[in-house]
């Protein structure tokens, strides 16, 4: 694998071509891949962190970190996404970790809410979160609350 390169920047800080790379991704898979219709812009990039993963050129992961408040009552991990062109080489573990990690430095080190795909539930797990609700549908696709308890 290709060294990796994690950064995080607020919305108005993103280059026109980070924008445009997180929201060719985000495009990619969300609504091409997972055939699914729904208006990504929902005026939360503003407010939130953003989380990239590089491999040289490739924006191969990303993660948007909502402050407590807007999508939960808690802060919250969102469209976690990695690129097709990199799946199964554990990049999702490290982009998780990482978004953890700087989750807790942004927000302090409280309890992480996320609206999870079901189908990623044992991927989750495996980070420590824990289910917290019974399958919903949004957006067309089965989903469940989990929330990562602080431990310590």
């Amino acid at each position: 694998m290709n060294e990796l390169t994690f950064i995080h920047k607020p919305f108005n800080e993103l280059t026109p071509h980070e924008l445009y790379a997180i929201l060719q991704l985000r495009s990619e898979v969300f609504v091409v891949e997972q055939n699914c219709v729904f208006l990504d812009a929902d005026d939360k990039d503003q407010v939130s962190m953003h989380v990239m993963c590089w491999q040289n050129e490739l924006l191969a992961g990303y993660t948007r970190l909502v402050p407590a408040g807007v999508s939960y009552e808690e802060s919250s991990i969102g469209r976690v996404v990695t690129s097709p062109k990199v799946r199964h080489a554990g990049i999702g573990k490290l982009l998780m970790n990482y978004s953890i990690r700087t989750s807790y430095e942004l927000f302090g080190k409280t309890t992480i809410t996320i609206g999870a795909q079901f189908y990623l539930r044992k991927f989750y797990t495996s980070l420590g979160f824990q289910q917290c609700s019974d399958i919903y549908l949004e957006d067309g696709i089965q989903h469940i609350k989990m929330f990562l308890p602080v431990i310590g």
